[in-house]
């Protein structure tokens, strides 16, 4: 159970500035009725009726967005098989408990983008109302793609046909909840009767897409691999790019101009370890991991274009990852491909909220803000696998995590 108390201080503890900054060393913490009441240097009195919390040294900074998940992930294989065949009760629970461990190893906000049957929004629902721990959900609904398209055998998809139909599958979304719109402009590593290339898409359906939700005021994210179709897409509005598998110099500059971010997920093309674990297929794997080359060289073209990049596993974000979540692995690699590690602190926490418009709420230790924090023995300025010694985690002023109770 949390540790719940309306004014806790925070202190003996260095402030991590995601704007980039630095430290701001020996500080404490006011936090009052969820929020961030005061900070300053240490040694400020603490009102009488506060909860001291000693952060012994700890490196504390705003919580982590992770912006590719999908609670209900069912990839080809046993495992896969096995939420397929989830009675709705089966899967709520699954996925709260996913949602549990997501925000126990760090993660306070996620942006889920494709869940089977709206699982997600009655799981939002009880964690606001207070009936489930996790994380801030934002929500695509169900990822739309055309009849037999990318993701098609999953309850998380929605297959639709023509202009009319992506238009109706988008104000279903809407309709539902979401708080974006994903669609399926490619084929992807997943899909047995597809590859990476395949554009199943006419121009008169992504526009459908696009159009449409950016009328009811929501953003387009779109799984996408080769760099034609992010061409194609990005002409007609597109906000984000997932994994972006194959861009060339020319379309990342693109994307720049355009304002569009990646989640580049570079973990999947570099996790054997993860689908031997749930019994992945050959075919998928040799498919996966041998994209890895093009996959880093696709990155570092948008790193080296300016085009903006955000943190998003694709793995479930709590997953065990070569000795750590795969929400901090993936940050060490978008770090090792060549992002300096405070902007892949800022792609973790200030430029997720700020794409998701919740900049003023969330995603830096402001006051005023939501105190959705971390803290952890070192410092992830220097590196982020700094936070490979994540051992607290604060939401909304309420503690889920802390290590130094477990004997």
């Amino acid at each position: 159970m949390p540790v719940m108390d309306d004014l806790k201080i925070l202190v003996n503890c260095h402030v991590v500035d995601v704007r980039g900054a630095g430290v701001r060393r020996d500080q404490y913490v006011l936090v009052r009725g969820g929020a961030i009441a005061g900070m300053g240097p240490r040694g400020a009195a603490a009102p009488g009726d506060a909860a001291v919390v000693d952060l012994q040294g700890s490196f504390l900074m705003a919580g982590l967005f992770n912006m590719h998940t999908h609670f209900s992930l069912a990839l080809p294989g046993p495992l896969g098989d096995s939420v397929r065949a989830m009675s709705p009760h089966e899967l709520m629970l699954y996925v709260a408990d996913g949602a549990r461990r997501t925000l126990r190893c760090g993660v306070t906000s996620v942006r889920c983008v494709g869940e089977s049957d709206h699982a997600e929004f009655a799981l939002r629902a009880a964690i606001n109302a207070g009936r489930a721990e996790g994380p801030r959900i934002f929500s695509a609904g169900r990822a739309l793609m055309c009849t037999g398209g990318h993701g098609h055998e999953a309850p998380s998809a929605l297959e639709c046909d023509g202009p009319v139909g992506f238009a109706r599958g988008a104000r279903a979304q809407i309709k539902a909840g979401a708080d974006l719109i994903k669609v399926m402009i490619s084929g992807g590593i997943a899909g047995a009767n597809e590859t990476i290339e395949t554009m199943p898409l006419t121009p008169g359906e992504l526009e459908a897409v696009i159009a449409t939700a950016h009328a009811w005021g929501r953003k387009v994210t779109a799984h996408a691999g080769p760099a034609r179709v992010i061409g194609q897409a990005l002409d007609q509005g597109l906000d984000c790019v997932e994994h972006g598998y194959q861009l060339t110099a020319a379309v990342a500059r693109q994307m720049r101009d355009r304002g569009a971010a990646l989640v580049p997920t570079l973990s999947v093309t570099r996790c054997g370890e993860f689908f031997d674990s749930l019994g992945v297929p050959a075919w998928m794997q040799e498919r996966s991991l041998s994209a890895a080359p093009v996959h880093e060289e696709s990155y570092r073209l948008a790193l080296q274009a300016g085009v903006e990049v955000m943190l998003g596993s694709d793995l479930p974000p709590f997953a065990p990852a070569e000795g750590t979540s795969a929400t901090v692995r993936e940050l060490e690699h978008m770090e090792a491909f060549g992002l300096p590690p405070r902007d892949a602190l800022h792609a973790a926490t200030l430029g997720p909220a700020a794409w998701l418009g919740v900049d003023g709420d969330v995603g830096s230790v402001d006051v005023g803000k939501r105190a959705d924090l971390i803290a952890m023995k070192q410092d992830p300025t220097a590196s982020v696998s700094a936070l490979r010694t994540l051992h607290w985690v604060m939401k909304d002023g309420d503690i889920y995590r802390d290590d130094t109770w477990v004997r």
